[in-house]
């Protein structure tokens, strides 16, 4: 195998240090493919190879049900123009649709779906149809822009079902969350850091705690020129089982720190905050950090057992994030929301905010309202995802919500959970097949979402070949050299842990986007690596003695 002076010339001076980890795995990328005849498997990629078929094809009958619907009307123009959809009569043409359709799959669930809306949920069938069937054919603007009326209910409750919500808080907090529908969970980070900014709760020179290990672009953003945040991390630790310890909480009581940033499940961690860990940040809020503001990304929650977000803990506090890209398979379709209690910390923090920055706010805000002052932060972030001045054009595209409220009500319906289950049962495996690949047990874990594994490469080697080895090759070998020359000599592509401001020596290996057999593959290649560092470190120790 090659020498470090070969991975440094592959490189070209590259600055690793410098570089984001997914910047990282574009270069290992290109280093994976430069043979030819050898497959590249590249686990530093989160996108899941897995989806959700019945919403799909749900979709599709949907839309065929929609296009009748719009072929209803310019009859005259043959098949060259359709029209809307009337709400008129619309319940009994998609039971004469369902009859006519009912072998093809996915009419079935659309037909239950239908039927779930109107007798546990309480809404109105024929609004809820009208309001999908103008959704596919994104006929219209959004409307509300912020987020269709029904499809603001449904996704509401789905959401605060996986984020662990109830009637404990002596109220439904479905009733009182409100959604703005994204694309995706990276345009919920790119409003938020934006909007926060634009309405003065996070200015340049601002402090802000991150848990970390953290998803890399929470650490990157902070530190642009448009920001200029200062960053307090907040440690968890593996010995604590990535649970954030007393002594980090403890930092919140700083009040020079404005917003706490969390992704729990971690990413790369893929394990959850434990509820005694949600309730000591709830006891430090209440007592010493009311005005403190959070961002919680749960993007990861249903993978994981019994999940309790901060949001429910917390709701007056904390701003929620969730995206349905990962859990369903569907990155591409870019389908996320941005979820606000309606009474948030931010209005709150917005109207004590000085006269001079009022008045610059109304200047901002008064194209579309006349009384800025009052309006709300999750619709301040609606128009400034738009520039303001497109407000009434902002929104995400309607076929998207209708795909995101099939989503929902998907697993609001699986009561048995049969997909949750499925798909829980697909990352476990590849987590026992890549350890069966290393030779070794895995380690149990009761908070893990096993979309990523974090492989502490210190602790293997030592696992491995003992603690001299470990030393050797945690001070002896570059930072990166390992996860490149994986990548230059077997075609595996894994991110390095550091990217995440993970402490100790490691590598994140993303459970979800290769088969079963590839994982065993990765876990001997990972083997084989480090059975040539321990002869390199054995010949050494005999070239000293």
């Amino acid at each position: 195998m090659a020498r470090i002076k070969d991975v440094e010339k592959a490189l070209k001076g590259v600055k690793l240090e410098e570089l984001s980890p997914f910047e990282l795995k574009e270069l290992l990328v290109k280093i994976a493919r430069r043979k030819s005849e050898r497959m590249m498997l590249n686990a530093g990629r989160g996108n899941p190879n897995f989806l959700a078929l019945i919403p799909r094809y749900a979709f599709l009958q949907l839309g065929k049900f929609a296009l009748s619907e719009a072929e209803r009307h310019f009859g005259y123009m043959g098949d060259l123009i359709g029209g809307h959809s009337d709400r008129e009569g619309i319940e009994a043409r998609f039971e004469i649709f369902v009859r006519n359709h009912w072998n093809e799959r996915g009419t079935a669930f659309l037909n239950s779906a239908v039927s779930y809306v109107r007798d546990y949920l309480g809404l109105s069938a024929g609004d809820f149809l009208h309001e999908m069937v103008q959704g596919y054919l994104g006929c219209d603007y959004p409307s509300p822009p912020r987020m269709l009326s029904l499809s603001e209910k449904i996704v509401a409750r789905y959401i605060m079902k996986e984020m662990g919500a109830g009637y404990d808080l002596g109220y439904s907090l479905v009733d009182e969350t409100q959604l703005f529908a994204v694309e995706g969970g990276t345009a919920a980070m790119a409003y938020l850091f934006e909007s926060l900014h634009a309405n003065h709760i996070l200015n340049a020179g601002d402090k802000i705690a991150l848990a970390v290990p953290i998803f890399s672009p929470y650490l990157e953003i902070p530190k642009l020129d448009t920001y200029r945040l200062e960053i307090l991390e907040i440690f968890s630790r593996e010995d604590t089982g990535f649970q954030i310890p007393d002594d980090e909480l403890d930092k919140l009581r700083d009040r020079d720190i404005k917003a706490l940033f969390i992704v729990n499940p971690g990413n790369p961690t893929s394990v959850k905050l434990q509820e005694n860990t949600l309730e000591k940040i709830r006891k430090i809020v209440e007592k010493h950090r009311k005005d403190l503001l959070i961002i919680t990304d749960d993007v990861y929650a249903t993978f994981t057992e019994n999940f309790k977000s901060i949001y429910t803990v917390l709701p007056h506090n904390t701003i929620l994030v969730y995206s349905f890209s990962k859990y369903f398979g569907a990155t591409g379709w870019r389908l996320g929301v941005i979820a606000m209690h309606r009474k948030n910390v931010v209005d709150t923090l917005i109207r004590k905010l000085p006269e001079d920055v009022q008045e610059q706010m109304e200047r901002r805000y008064s194209p579309i309202t006349p009384d800025a002052r009052k309006l709300k932060f999750i619709d301040r972030l609606v128009a400034d995802s738009r520039n303001v001045a497109l407000r009434h054009t902002a929104g995400l595209s309607t076929p998207q919500q209708v795909q995101m409220v099939l989503f929902a009500l998907y697993a609001l319906m699986d009561e048995q959970e049969r997909y949750k289950n499925a798909v829980r049962h697909v990352l476990q495996r590849r987590y026992g097949a890549l350890y069966r690949g290393l030779g070794i047990e895995p380690s149990e874990h009761t908070n893990y979402a096993y979309y990523y594994t974090l492989l502490d490469t210190e602790r293997l080697a030592k696992r491995l070949y003992g603690r001299e080895f470990a030393s050797w090759f945690v001070n002896a070998l570059p930072p990166e050299e390992f996860v490149i020359r994986l990548a230059q000599e077997a075609g595996v592509v894994l991110l390095p842990g550091r990217g995440f401001e993970v402490l100790h020596p490691s590598a994140r290996i993303s459970l979800a986007n290769l088969k079963e057999i590839d994982y065993i593959k990765i876990g001997k290649t990972i083997r084989k690596l480090l059975e040539e560092y321990h002869q390199r470190f054995l010949e050494e120790n005999d070239a000293k003695n």
